[in-house]
């Protein structure tokens, strides 16, 4: 209460000030919303932390200058303003000021977990709709996933290797001991992200660390895992260990004991990053070499006990509502340099892949590739999840986007992999720039709608737009946003995704590409 009652004190001095566990900071005013960037949620992972789990914040003196957003984590993608020095988020609100609490939404950005940043990402368009939203930054690549088993021996009681996914977890906790402080309500949190942001928010869904913190979740084309546990592994922490020790014997480090950690703290943030692009890790993916010391998710024994898969299947997941869904041109990992080799992952069901999906046998083998693979890494694993949650007497609500905004149509093939974030977002013009016409902003405001109404409610749905029904287990129907319009009803590809679901459940091991 004394926390809380502080905030609004100095609210009532200056709106932009509040008072959150490390101090005061101010932010400012930006048109309809107020903004507070670049707020330290856990101590600089530097130094003797690398490799460690999130420190609290140290406090400060003053007030914290929080206009400006702060670096992005470490990595090799072309993205701007990095550091190793990374733990930060922000937090967009309605300018106006409400008595009610609002509900809070929790981005976690994508990237194959080696690329991106919150900065990366607008959050007025949400916030003006009447939410808090947060943008978090976590660890990435080898500064993020790294289970050197000399780690094990420094910290035997801490949970190692999946440092990102610890990030998220610290962040998601100081929402709920801070955003009351913002106006919003601890007890409302929507966490929601994109491809290894949506995988990440399966793991939270999935992993005992991370129970209580959020109530509602939405996903985006979840990979890195997704819900099929074929579909794109976890590595094993004995694997994770030797991806490591490897890694580290081509800088000249050998051993497993306390010499060998402090020789890889030692080394410049920029090394540990060298040669671990995204373009690199989708390769990987889809049959390439192995990304030198880049483990990707850990089962760790500790935050990732089981697949998420197998918490899903024995209900073990966070019973809670959820949106899940990919793109009609999803990405497609995974590759074939002939129809029959592609045909041939179907196992018993390679004559019936060949009618649907061939069925004059005259497809480009590149587009076969494409909806094939996009198929089995995205769109039926998110299927999956929906009737998981279903099983478990939860609410799910399955969706497709294949909108495509119409400067871009006749240019690409569809909507492509996170072509639906800058809609959910409400900000298409992220995308579009001065090409953005009225309709892609009102299908970003439809879309954005259904998601800011979940986060108020748990379910999408008001006046005013499409009915969108809960996921039926019998009929599995989609709510497709297409370029006439938002349509619930039969799912297009509904024949396609029940012939991977037979493969998945019939021989798992044949899902794996190179198979």
């Amino acid at each position: 209460m004394a926390l809380f009652c502080g905030a609004r004190v100095s609210a009532a001095a200056d709106p932009m000030v509040v008072r959150i566990e490390g101090g005061k900071i101010r932010g400012k005013a930006e048109g309809e919303v107020q903004v507070w960037k670049g707020i330290p949620f856990a101590a600089p992972p530097v130094g003797a932390l690398r490799f460690r789990a999130p420190e609290p914040v140290k406090h400060w003196k003053g007030v914290l200058d929080a206009s400006a957003f702060r670096s992005n984590c470490m990595q090799a993608d072309d993205v701007p303003n990095i550091s190793e020095d990374c733990l930060y988020l922000n937090v967009f609100r309605p300018a106006a000021r409400t008595e009610k609490a609002l509900p809070v939404m929790v981005w976690i950005h994508g990237g194959a977990l080696v690329r991106g940043g919150a900065s990366l990402y607008p959050g007025a368009g949400l916030a003006r709709q009447g939410v808090v939203l947060v943008t978090l930054n976590y660890r990435l690549g080898r500064l993020g996933f790294f289970a050197h088993p000399a780690l094990a021996r420094e910290a035997p009681n801490e949970p190692r290797g999946n440092y990102g996914y610890m990030d998220q977890i610290a962040a998601l906790r100081w929402v709920q001991r801070n955003i009351a402080a913002f106006g919003g309500d601890p007890n409302k949190v929507t966490i929601f992200g994109d491809s290894a942001g949506g995988g990440s928010v399966l793991v939270q869904m999935t992993s005992p660390m991370s129970r209580g913190l959020f109530h509602r979740a939405i996903l985006h084309s979840a990979g890195l895992p997704t819900a099929r546990a074929a579909a794109i592994p976890l590595r094993e922490l004995p694997a994770a260990e030797k991806i490591a020790v490897d890694y580290a014997s081509t800088l000249g480090i050998v051993g497993a004991d306390a010499a060998s950690l402090a020789a890889l703290r030692s080394l410049p943030a920029e090394k540990l990053v060298a040669a671990s692009d995204s373009n690199a890790v989708l390769r990987e993916l889809s049959g390439g070499p192995q990304v030198p010391g880049v483990a990707g998710p850990i089962r760790d024994g500790r935050l990732v006990v089981e697949s998420p898969e197998e918490a899903l299947l024995a209900g073990r997941q966070a019973k809670i509502p959820v949106i899940t869904g990919a793109t009609d041109h999803d990405l497609a990992t995974g590759s074939a340099r002939t129809k029959e080799e592609l045909f041939r992952i179907f196992g018993p069901f390679s004559a019936r892949a060949r009618t649907l999906y061939d069925p004059e046998s005259n497809a480009e083998l590149s587009t076969l590739v494409q909806n094939v693979h996009a198929d089995r890494v995205m769109v039926e694993p998110s299927r999956h999840l929906a009737e998981a949650m279903v099983r478990a007497g939860q609410p799910a609500y399955f969706y497709r986007f294949s909108y495509v905004a119409e400067s871009r149509r006749g240019k690409v093939p569809g909507a492509t992999h996170a072509a639906d974030v800058a809609f959910a977002l409400d900000a298409p013009s992220v995308v579009t720039g001065d090409q953005t016409t009225y309709a892609d902003w009102a299908m970003a405001r439809t879309m954005s709608s259904y998601w800011v109404t979940f986060a108020k409610t748990g379910n999408p749905n008001s006046a005013g737009r499409p009915a969108w029904r809960t996921y039926d287990l019998e009929r599995r129907d989609v709510l497709h946003f297409t370029n006439d319009g938002v349509v619930f009803g039969p799912d297009p590809l509904k024949d396609r995704l029940d012939l991977w679901k037979a493969v998945f459940e019939a021989a798992p091991c044949r899902a794996r590409p190179g198979d």
